[in-house]
């Protein structure tokens, strides 16, 4: 029988009270506090520079959620069958509101606050993606998908709300790719490096907890050297689409972050050119393109819809942000 990595508990000398299961993982109400098992499918080299990391930022007051070591000083677990688990502080309290801006807000201060402590030596086997390859990338992807359906001819109302579309939003995403070569950007991306400046990578509303008067911060194995004003574009562009690319809010945002970390002109000028690269029609696209043509997901097609019917919110977004 399965036991979600229960088994290697004996190793950390903890009496189990009550499980529960969670986003990914199994919580653990023990005799000692609680904690959260996870099957571990990554590198124990990260790994180990990712506690490393957390212990850091832990040591300097922020709420993490550090992992524990075995009894063997190890941070990896096998249980009985041989599968690698992790155990790991659990942060009670629950996910950020993304309809409360008095979370939104804390979410987007906490973030100030993690990113002065997220340095480390520079490890290169973990710097982020060259924005300028991904960005020439995922044009040539998109140019292609324009070409496949042209050839085959759109049958299905994705595709044909597709083509009335993409040369719309592939001219804005060649737009983003050239300001990003005229821009800072280079200089930018050494200066981070440099510094061993280190991004969260996945800065969303699922890895923020609010902890009564305060927030803690999961959900760290995406963790990168790099800009780390593309962990403020991450969590800015997710709240922003929900709130129909509000520009009040975008501005209350900025401010917030701001008031703990200032931003330069080269990093304001490097999340305008984020912000003007449609990275939703992309991830749309590629979704269509990745999977099983002969049967189009709905939700992708809504999506499609939603985005279509903000375009002009989000271009005009755009072109007065940051100015």
């Amino acid at each position: 029988m399965y036991d979600y990595g229960l088994s290697t508990l004996t190793q950390y000398q903890l009496t189990v009270r009550t499980t529960a299961r969670i986003r990914g993982a199994l919580l653990c109400r023990t005799d000692r506090g609680d904690y959260i098992i996870r099957e571990f499918k990554g590198s124990e080299r990260k790994l180990k520079k990712q506690q490393e990391l957390l212990l850091k930022m832990r040591d300097a007051g922020c709420m993490v959620d550090v992992y524990v070591q075995n009894e063997e000083g190890e941070l990896i677990s096998y249980d009985r069958d041989g599968i690698p688990y992790t155990l790991q502080l659990w942060l009670e309290g629950r996910e950020c509101d993304p309809r409360s801006k008095e979370e939104i807000l804390m979410a987007v201060r906490t973030l100030a606050v993690i990113h002065k402590e997220m340095h480390l030596p520079l490890e290169p086997d973990y710097v982020e993606t060259d924005l300028s390859e991904e960005y020439r990338r995922h044009n040539q992807e998109l140019r292609k998908i324009r070409k496949f359906i042209r050839k085959k001819g759109p049958s299905s109302v994705f595709e044909k709300e597709y083509l009335n579309v993409v040369e719309w939003f592939l001219e804005r995403a060649e737009q983003a790719e050239q300001m990003l070569e005229k821009s800072f950007y280079r200089e930018l991306y050494r200066e981070a490096l440099n510094k061993g400046s280190i991004c969260h990578g996945e800065y969303n509303q699922h890895n923020v907890r609010i902890l009564k008067n305060e927030a803690g911060v999961t959900g760290f194995s995406h963790w990168c050297f790099g800009i780390q004003a593309g962990d403020l574009y991450r969590f800015m562009r997710k709240i922003l689409e929900k709130y129909n690319w509000n520009q009040g809010l975008s501005e209350e945002m900025l401010k917030a972050y701001c008031g703990i970390s200032a931003l330069s002109k080269e990093e304001r000028e490097y999340l305008k050119i984020r912000f003007s690269y449609p990275d939703k029609f992309w991830k749309i696209s590629n979704y269509y393109y990745t999977h099983n043509k002969a049967w189009i997901s709905e939700k992708n097609t809504e999506k499609l819809k939603m985005l279509i019917c903000q375009r002009e919110k989000w271009d005009r977004f755009c072109k007065e942000c940051f100015r």
